[in-house]
């Protein structure tokens, strides 16, 4: 697999005529090393221009599982709209429709040295923050013990308990797995709000630091939310 995806990056730069790069984000775990089946999309950063964005879906084939290569200096700002266009283009599909592919992210994983892949197939984006939607999404306003969760652009974490008087606690990348493993006595649902200017490498790194988390009552919800 490894090798089949750079084949398949070098011959989409080459086919373009010009030297368009995408520098993939770096996890250091990742539980998917290997995509059968696939074809490509690449959304790229045009450092000439901070807020240019461009993507590029012509190789997608419907049937396929979707290798989704996002340059790791985009902001969530930047990425996510162009991630939505995709997830649309997937779930509205009419015809040669197959409902086991995935949608994946390319990583490079630096403790293996290969391809890594985050499944974000089942993921739900919102352009806004969880407090507009929170009333409008059934299976999170029927949710007991709801928490939210915030990635802040100065690096630390905000988690919010609203279920009986709001409850504000502070994490850090560094403390928040040992302060999530600590609250997990009782079920709940946490709801991630990622600030809207945070780089998709950081975005990447907080979602696979969090893949590794094994909650016993916890869990964490597929729709995921922007704030500024």
């Amino acid at each position: 697999m490894k090798n089949k995806s750079i084949i398949i990056i070098l011959l989409f730069f080459i086919s373009c005529g010009n030297e368009k790069i995408v520098q993939l984000p770096e996890i250091e775990h990742s539980d998917i090393s290997e995509v059968n089946d696939i074809s490509a999309a690449y959304i790229f950063y045009d450092e000439t221009q901070t807020d240019s964005v461009e993507l590029n879906r012509k190789n997608l084939i419907s049937t396929t599982n979707w290798l989704v290569n996002v340059d790791k200096r985009l902001t969530l700002k930047q990425a996510i709209p162009q991630i939505i266009l995709l997830q649309d283009k997937r779930r509205n599909a009419q015809m040669h429709k197959n409902e086991n592919a995935k949608n994946y992210y390319t990583c490079n994983n630096t403790s293996k040295k290969t391809l890594g892949f985050i499944d974000f197939t089942e993921v739900v984006y919102h352009e806004d923050s969880s407090e507009s939607y929170i009333s409008n999404i059934p299976e999170i306003k029927n949710a007991a013990n709801i928490k939210s969760m915030s990635f802040n652009l100065d690096g630390t974490i905000s988690i919010i308990d609203t279920n009986t008087e709001p409850f504000i606690s502070t994490s850090s990348k560094n403390k928040l797995i040992n302060d999530l493993k600590k609250g997990d006595t009782i079920k709940g649902t946490f709801l991630l709000n990622f600030n809207k200017n945070l780089s998709f490498q950081d975005y990447i790194s907080y979602k696979s630091m969090l893949s590794t988390v094994n909650f016993k009552h916890l869990n964490i919800s597929n729709q995921e939310f922007l704030h500024n």
